[in-house]
């Protein structure tokens, strides 16, 4: 398991580094506030931060050069949580922390949690809207890093936040009250019309909530035999006053490279251009 985790937190810091936008969408009057656990402020975009990234920070990444740095090791938390009018919710969290001691080797550790709660069973004005659609999200497909928020009523607030910080830091694994260590959780209502799940695997991570008011996902897939790679954020509402938002945090750990660091890199890249070039 951890073989496979640490090659997706590989992937996951090539792909991720150049995240650095978040989207905002509200349609409607009277829009509730922000989700407790995005809200800063007052004010809905005050809620996403951003650190951005330099070409000159970036480019000290491969550890070539004196003073170079390196990715030691990340931490990932994703959260989904939807809320409906008739105070049903549906939230699918989840941690995946990848460190590397002084041997170099890779260790990684994840925490999932999936909750589901409908105190109406089902009853109630759950906002969906029948007649209202959104569509075509799910068939966008691109190398790097999308977010798309599709919405089809009123009174309705939904939000896909990411947050990236770089330092050499470490960051420390959110708190999930009831969360376990498996690689997936998932749950449901008893009416099976609202759900939750989050999966960590050797394809990537999938975040999906699923009610009758539409869909809320967030996927992140490691690169492929084409190079190709992807984080994506998807929200699609068809109904009124719901509250819905995706929120991604990537915490990257850099350490200085000692000089014989910088050597033992040096000698192995020139070997592996050796090879390549036979």
């Amino acid at each position: 398991m951890k073989r496979h985790l640490s090659q997706i937190g590989l992937a996951l810091c090539a792909t991720a580094c150049g995240l650095s936008d978040g989207a905002f969408a509200a349609e409607g009057t009277g829009v509730s506030p922000v989700p407790a656990f995005l809200s800063t402020g007052d004010v809905a975009p005050q809620g996403v931060k951003c650190q951005a990234v330099g070409d000159d920070v970036l480019a000290q990444q491969t550890g070539r050069g004196a003073g170079g740095e390196m990715i030691s090791g990340f931490v990932l938390n994703l959260l989904s949580q939807w809320q409906l009018p008739n105070g049903a919710t549906a939230v699918a969290q989840g941690s995946l922390s990848v460190a590397q001691n002084t041997a170099n080797q890779l260790s990684a550790n994840v925490s999932t949690l999936a909750r589901v709660t409908d105190p109406g069973g089902g009853s109630g004005n759950n906002g969906a809207n029948p007649n209202a659609s959104v569509n075509g999200g799910q068939n966008v497909s691109v190398n790097g890093v999308s977010q798309i928020t599709q919405v089809a009523g009123n009174g309705n607030l939904g939000i896909n936040g990411a947050q990236i910080d770089f330092n050499n830091s470490t960051a420390s694994v959110s708190t999930m009250p009831g969360g376990s260590n498996a690689l997936s959780s998932a749950a449901e209502n008893a009416a099976g019309t609202i759900k939750a799940g989050i999966s960590f695997g050797g394809n990537g991570v999938t975040v999906a909530l699923q009610t009758p008011a539409g869909i809320s996902t967030q996927t992140i897939t490691p690169s492929n035999a084409m190079g190709t790679s992807s984080i994506a954020q998807l929200l699609q509402i068809a109904g009124n006053n719901q509250q819905v938002a995706n929120q991604l945090q990537l915490h990257l750990q850099t350490q200085q490279m000692s000089a014989a660091m910088i050597r033992q890199s040096g000698v192995l890249q020139a070997l592996q251009n050796s090879i390549s070039r036979r």
